[in-house]
């Protein structure tokens, strides 16, 4: 599992540059300033949770199943909160209308919450037990 970690985490920072680059350089003639800002801060939290996985994948703290948790809460909250933050921001671009699906947002905001309090609980009861 920590092969799979750490390779998510790879394959998401590398996802992050690419499309932050595009989003720079691509969408920058597209999107207004808010726009812009908005798919930055998608950037932002898929860079974050992306070396966050590289740590998970490397840490021998907690045993296989809590990092299994931790790793399912960040890639579902990445792909949820990122990807449609993505999407809402571009949404002027498509003849789809992304805002339906603007509820994802919140639900990938709290995996991604959720994944860090279970980290930190378990990292402090860890420390505890030795």
């Amino acid at each position: 599992m920590n092969r799979t970690i750490f390779l998510t985490g790879i394959t998401f920072g590398v996802l992050a540059v690419i499309i932050g680059a595009f989003g720079a350089h691509g969408l920058e003639n597209i999107l207004s300033a808010d726009e812009l800002s908005t798919f930055e801060t998608g950037v932002k939290y898929q860079m974050y949770h992306a070396l966050l996985l590289l740590i998970l994948g490397g840490t021998s703290m907690l045993s296989e199943s809590k990092k299994k948790l931790v790793y399912y809460l960040l890639v579902s909250g990445i792909l949820l909160f990122s990807f449609s933050i993505y999407l809402l921001a571009t949404n002027k671009t498509t003849s789809f209308d992304f805002g339906t699906l603007g509820f994802l947002t919140p639900i990938g905001g709290l995996f991604l919450i959720l994944g860090w309090l279970l980290l930190g609980f378990w990292v402090t009861k860890e420390k505890k037990s030795h």
